[in-house]
């Protein structure tokens, strides 16, 4: 975790594209442009196929997944999948897992649900020693409360890589989740929805309690901030991306698991009446409930350079930032602007 703000802050982008193809493009684009790395996304597509091809096409950029779901895979399939990447990609790859919410696992995945925090900590300790068998040849002997990995022969075991295995990265929002990723994660994933001093005041605390619970340094997991950029050429242009992130705001700020940065700079009361909105399909009233102030607490806007400069002072309690772009697609050289802006501040 950068804890000075004085480490070079890295900066990353997020694949778009449809296709695993064009995430590949997205990411060898991203690497002449001077980003740290490329991340895929688990929604309508799955989110390894597109870095296979991606680690084709580039060189020297990071490639990982922000996130996949952990718990719509065993930790075996999780293990393997990532362990060919990482040999694919010469040692580029990032695991990065998330929980998802009870719904989606057990209704749209049809898998278990219980006590996420505890079972995602059980996941990576799986994940590891599945690797350590793989890069050691030593028997698997996982045995715990969620997951049970005891059988590994030659067969099946994909053998050592050379190299150090994956990094995990884990994202999270509620306080028990973020202590378990500093206890066990090699990384952590920042929720968009997010201000740099709820991150400071309550995040960051308890990511470092749980570090110290584990006798870990904090300085051990990296920090990575998604954050929501509108960001234009032009006020007019400004102006239409800052309404369209006002309207991502006002969907996020209507889960109750969000309320958290809401309530810490006096917006309590807003939550439950986006949420109330959301269930009437409201929209443009509830995007209508982002004032000025709370967009300015948790998005950067401005011109390329502005958001570059934005975000290096924005965003000193993290290691990373990939920017999350709302109206307007930005074109490349915009981008590049941003990150080499960033990187001069």
């Amino acid at each position: 975790m950068n804890t000075t703000g004085t480490a070079q802050h890295r900066i990353d982008g997020a694949t778009t594209a449809s296709t695993p193809g064009g995430c590949a493009d997205e990411a060898a684009q991203f690497e002449e442009m001077g980003l740290s790395a490329a991340w895929s996304f688990e929604a309508s597509h799955d989110p390894f196929l597109p870095l296979a091809l991606a680690a084709e096409r580039t060189e020297s950029i990071e490639l990982g997944t922000a996130i996949a779901v952990a718990f719509a895979r065993n930790p075996m399939t999780c293990a393997v999948t990532a362990w060919d990447l990482q040999r694919h990609s010469g040692g580029r790859f990032i695991l990065g897992l998330g929980t998802q919410i009870k719904p989606h696992i057990t209704k749209r995945y049809s898998e278990q649900w219980s006590r996420p925090a505890e079972r995602m900590r059980e996941y990576i300790e799986a994940v590891r020693a599945i690797w350590h068998a793989f890069e050691t040849g030593e028997r698997l002997n996982h045995r715990g409360e969620f997951y049970t990995h005891t059988l590994m022969t030659p067969f099946f075991n994909p053998g050592p890589i050379g190299m150090a295995p994956p990094a995990i990265y884990v994202a999270g929002v509620g306080p028990r989740m973020v202590e378990v990723i500093g206890a066990a994660a090699d990384g952590f994933f920042v929720h968009p929805f997010h201000t740099a001093q709820f991150m400071t005041d309550v995040t960051l605390p308890a990511m470092a309690a749980g570090a110290e619970s584990a006798g870990r340094d904090i300085d051990d997991v990296t920090v990575a901030c998604l954050t929501i950029v509108a960001m234009g050429e032009n006020d007019e242009q400004i102006d239409k991306a800052r309404r369209s992130a006002a309207g991502q705001l006002a969907f996020y700020g209507s889960t109750p698991a969000y309320a958290g940065a809401l309530d810490h700079h006096g917006y309590g009361e807003l939550q439950p009446r986006l949420n109330t909105l959301s269930k009437q399909g409201n929209w443009r009233e509830m995007s209508d409930l982002i004032d000025d102030d709370l967009l300015d607490l948790i998005v950067v806007s401005g011109t390329p350079s502005a958001v570059g400069v934005q975000i290096a002072e924005r965003n000193t309690f993290a290691d990373r930032t990939t920017m999350m772009f709302y109206g307007p697609t930005p074109t490349n050289d915009a981008i590049a602007e941003a990150v080499a802006a960033a990187s001069a501040a």
